[in-house]
């Protein structure tokens, strides 16, 4: 049986309390679906914890620009905001357990040489543990913090964290869920919402500044889940409800990037 991988983030994790109706509803699609796996980003929690401690935040093509205070905030914020998902699922009796990419060297990265810092700029996924663990039916929760080839803390992409994972597994559907309904030919126009994107498209909206921010790795990393087995990527909103079941169903608005 395929894998089906969950990435979630943006402002769709704005609430991770015990009443989180995102969280909630994620833990009601998850029923009865099995080989499933939640990738968790944390963009939000990072930006308020880094202005707590008065350090700045910088972008760089979508990618957080991460220096070793960065790194260090980035750390503590996952860990929070995982500790906080994998509660909620397991308050409405879903078999989550919390992971990172230094589990057992789950993901790993060269380190980054240039002005970006402590980034991940590509990952390598070992599986074992996670079969493992599927097997046993439990829902692996994790948070894309990576392992350097140094030893040390790396900062990677949660999307970029997913497509790896997504591929690694041939999934047989990734579902990246973020805070907007579909991805837009014209990022500031509703009406150019598409519903599919080949990856000539993919292309085109990346050499055209049309996938700017966030967008940017999301998409890359749909096309390298592709590349690398996965069957099918589908991104949509996550803050609409029950978005997973949704996107299996087409049944909210989607954007699939076909192969």
């Amino acid at each position: 049986m395929s894998a089906l991988v969950v990435k979630v983030g943006g402002h769709a994790l704005d609430d991770l309390g015990p009443t989180s109706s995102v969280l909630g509803d994620l833990a009601e699609d998850l029923q009865g679906l099995e080989r499933v796996v939640v990738v968790h980003g944390g963009g939000p929690q990072i930006a308020d914890l880094l202005r707590r401690l008065d350090l700045e935040s910088h972008f760089h093509q979508g990618l957080r620009v991460t220096d070793d205070p960065t790194m260090e905030v980035v750390s503590m914020a996952l860990a929070q905001v995982n500790a906080l998902v994998v509660a909620r699922l397991v308050a409405l009796g879903r078999p989550a357990l919390g992971l990172s990419g230094l589990s057992a060297g789950l993901l790993t990265s060269p380190v980054d040489s240039g002005f970006l810092g402590r980034i991940a700029p590509s990952v390598r996924v070992r599986t074992a543990l996670l079969e493992d663990l599927l097997r046993s039916q439990w829902i692996p929760v994790i948070s894309p913090v990576s392992l350097g080839d140094d030893g040390g803390l790396l900062n990677c992409n949660a999307d970029t964290a997913a497509g790896a994972l997504a591929g690694a597994l041939d999934a047989g559907t990734l579902i990246m869920l973020s805070d907007i309904d579909q991805v837009r030919a014209d990022p500031d126009d509703p009406s150019s919402a598409l519903e599919s994107l080949t990856r000539r498209d993919l292309d085109e909206l990346i050499a055209s500044g049309a996938a700017r921010d966030g967008m940017r790795p999301k998409l890359a990393a749909a096309l390298a889940a592709l590349d690398a087995g996965a069957r099918r990527v589908v991104l949509a909103n996550g803050t609409r409800p029950h978005a997973v079941r949704g996107a299996l169903e087409h049944s909210i608005p989607t954007t699939e990037v076909l192969p």
